[in-house]
Parts: structure tokens; C-alpha cells; sequence
């Protein structure tokens, strides 16, 4: 009798350690069906020859070694780098305008909204707003250089302007939405530390460096991290602007595994550049993870 009331224990501590398990296996099954596995079977496929439809021919490292002595590879990555480059503006560029509208004035509201817009419509419409913005003919940016006795310039004709052309599109919804990051940061500011700090005097800069920057950690580390995603990543504008024209000037590593993939019906070389893509975003990430964690310590 004594043995079998220890052993009820025993049982409630064996199920109360594994009912978290049994409520992660479903989110986990989800991850690594939907994540890890097609990782894997990029990498997998990235030392074949495939057309999509027809046999796999093994070919081991031949894609990657293709892909490394292509001129197409390192305009891609070029681009890239560039769209990572400015794309890094839009961490304190949204975090000047969360300070501007971070204020209980008249109006502010309605400000709130209009900054708030570009982040919520499509790229697809981002895209195409933008390419009307450029036309040589009739658009904003020409009729505004035309204001200023400048001729017409064709930026998405142009291999030295389109890639800084779509980069300026694609900063338009990235601001946004570091701005309001940091505004859900600006909120959850905590008041004890804010009034201390006034007590003591500072003020503005100090405040802002002393103070409200190392609360904002959080919000700074997501924006960053979310925001060289988004540069490595960069797509849907480079698709819908140019797609990677002209000569393929404006190609990123993701639209030049697209164009391989389905338009050359090159499954195993667009796997490669898809590989290649996935380890420069590891690379960042960690770092930046890495960062965050020394920091913490």
C-alpha cells in the first residue's frame, strides 16, 4: 500500500514535466515540417542537377562552384550589400519620427496615420507607386527635378541609379515600420526612471542618450534584426520595378533564385544561391543575437 502511494507522486511529477512538451509538439511538428525540412531539402537539392520535372542528376558541389565564378552572382551580392547598407538607415530614421510623433499634441493622430500608411499596403503596391514616381515622362520625382532646371532622368533605365532607385522604395515602408516599434517602445518607457532623470537634471540629449535609449533595446534589436532580413531578402520590388534590369543590374540574390528556379528550370543552381542567401543571413543574425546577449550579461 505504502509503494503505491510513492509512486502517485512520482506520476503527477513525470506528467507535470512533460504536459509543456505535449503542448510544443504541435507548434513544433508545424516548424519542422514548414521550416526546417524544406531548409534541409534546399541544401539537399543544392548538389543536383534538376529541371523540376525530369531526374536528378548528382553533381556535388558544381552549382556552388558555377555560381562563384559568375559575374551575375556578385552583382547580386553587390546589391545586396548596398540594399543592406541604406536599409540600415531606417532603425534611427524611425526612431527620430517616433520622437516627433511621441507627443500629445492636436492632430497627431491623423500624422500617426499617414506615417503609419506606407507600412500597411502591399510592396507589389509600393512597387508600382514608385515606378510611376520615376517615369521619365510623367512622374513626380522628374516633374520635381524639372522644377530645378534638370533634365529627365530614367532611373529604372539606368544601371548606375535603379538599384539606389528601388532601395529608396523599399525604404518607404521599412521607416514605417521601425517607427512603430519604437513608438510600442516609447509607450512602455518607464515614468520612476524618466522623473529621476528630470530630477537630476537632464534634459534632452542627456535624457534621450542616458535614459530613454537603453529602455528602447528591445525595439532597437528587433528593427535591426528585422530590418537586415528584409534587405537580404529583398524581392517583390526588385520583381515588380525592374525585374533585375536592366542587363540584370538590379538583381538580388533572392530574385536571381527565382529567375534560375523557374525561368531557367534550373532547380538545383537556384538552391545554391538560395543556400548561399540563408548562410549570410545566419551569419548576420547570429551576430546581432550574439550582440544583444553580451550586452545583456
Amino acid at each position: 500500500m505504502s509503494g503505491s502511494v510513492k509512486t502517485l507522486p512520482r506520476r503527477k511529477r513525470r506528467a507535470s514535466q512533460s504536459s509543456p512538451w505535449w503542448f510544443l509538439a504541435p507548434a513544433m511538428a508545424i516548424f519542422i515540417v514548414y521550416v526546417i525540412y524544406p531548409i534541409a531539402d534546399s541544401i539537399w537539392l543544392s548538389f543536383f542537377e534538376w529541371d523540376g520535372l525530369g531526374e536528378k542528376r548528382w553533381v556535388g558541389l558544381e552549382n556552388y562552384r558555377e555560381l562563384f565564378d559568375s559575374d551575375a552572382f556578385y552583382t547580386s551580392l553587390k546589391n545586396n550589400f548596398l540594399w543592406l547598407l541604406f536599409y540600415m538607415l531606417a532603425p534611427p530614421i524611425g526612431l527620430a519620427i517616433a520622437l516627433f510623433l511621441n507627443q500629445q499634441v492636436l492632430g497627431i493622430r491623423a500624422v500617426k496615420s499617414l506615417f503609419f500608411f506606407p507600412f500597411v499596403i502591399s510592396q507589389v503596391v509600393v512597387g508600382l507607386v514608385f515606378a510611376w514616381f520615376y517615369d521619365p515622362s510623367f512622374g513626380l520625382f522628374n516633374i520635381a527635378l524639372g522644377a530645378f532646371g534638370v533634365e529627365p532622368m530614367a532611373i529604372l533605365s539606368n544601371e548606375k541609379y535603379v538599384t539606389y532607385g528601388i532601395i529608396a522604395a523599399g525604404l518607404w515602408p521599412q521607416i514605417s515600420y521601425c517607427m512603430i516599434l519604437y513608438l510600442t517602445g516609447l509607450n512602455n518607457l518607464d515614468p520612476e526612471q524618466l522623473e529621476a532623470a528630470r530630477l537630476d537634471g537632464a534634459k534632452k540629449l542627456r535624457m534621450l542618450w542616458y535614459i530613454v535609449l537603453p529602455q528602447l533595446r528591445p525595439a532597437t534589436f528587433i528593427a535591426i534584426v528585422v530590418t537586415v532580413i528584409g534587405a537580404l531578402r529583398s524581392f517583390d520590388l526588385v520583381a515588380t520595378m525592374t525585374a533585375g534590369g536592366p542587363w540584370g543590374s538590379s538583381m538580388v540574390l533572392a530574385y536571381q533564385m527565382y529567375e534560375e528556379s523557374i525561368f531557367n528550370y534550373r532547380m538545383g543552381y537556384g538552391a545554391a544561391v538560395s543556400v548561399v542567401l540563408f548562410l549570410i543571413m545566419d551569419v548576420y543574425i547570429a551576430y546581432f543575437l550574439w550582440r544583444m546577449l553580451r550586452s545583456e550579461k
